[in-house]
């Protein structure tokens, strides 16, 4: 004898059976899975680099140069007063990559503690960790993590926070 499985049968059968695989399915992954990152967010192992002494970093004049490659330009810049993440021997000196996060043109630090794009006229708060203030950018500037080397009097980057403009990650 030969029962007639209904459609609201095969529907609750097949619900129930792909809630069973995906809970275990899901309980198998999420113990092995990683946190993820905020969005928006690379969180990559970065080499660490020296950019040179803490002294030759001042409130006027940005110091150039490029991290985590060769093709990111970034300018660290003495703001005067102690920062939230602010490295060296006050705790002042703060990096970011000088690529806008609107369409990668170039951004100038105007010696006020603001960066801005000259194309489209973005702004970025180097005392609020790269925070946007206004302009086309929907992203921070990318932050880069500094280090400072009490001993040898050096400041050194280590990482970069958000991710460098044209890129899928930030180390090739």
């Amino acid at each position: 004898m030969s029962e007639k499985l209904t459609r609201r049968d095969f529907f609750k059968i097949s619900s129930t059976v792909a809630v069973g695989v995906g809970t275990t399915v899901t309980g198998i992954g999420a113990a092995q899975a990683a946190p993820l990152p905020e969005p928006g967010r690379t969180v990559l192992p970065y080499p660490s680099k020296s950019i040179g002494k803490a002294s030759a970093i001042n409130g006027k004049t940005p110091y150039m140069f490029n991290y985590p490659d060769a093709a990111s330009p970034c300018a660290a810049v003495k703001l005067g007063k102690p920062v939230e993440g602010g490295a060296g021997p006050d705790r002042d000196i703060v990096a970011y990559s000088t690529l806008c996060t609107h369409m990668g043109c170039p951004v100038q630090y105007d010696g006020q503690g603001t960066f801005k794009c000259g194309c489209h006229f973005s702004q970025f708060d180097a005392e609020k960790g790269g925070q946007m203030i206004c302009g086309q950018a929907t992203e921070n500037l990318p932050r880069i993590h500094l280090q400072y080397n009490s001993g040898a009097g050096t400041i050194d980057a280590i990482g970069v926070d958000g991710l460098i403009y044209g890129r899928q990650s930030n180390i090739l």
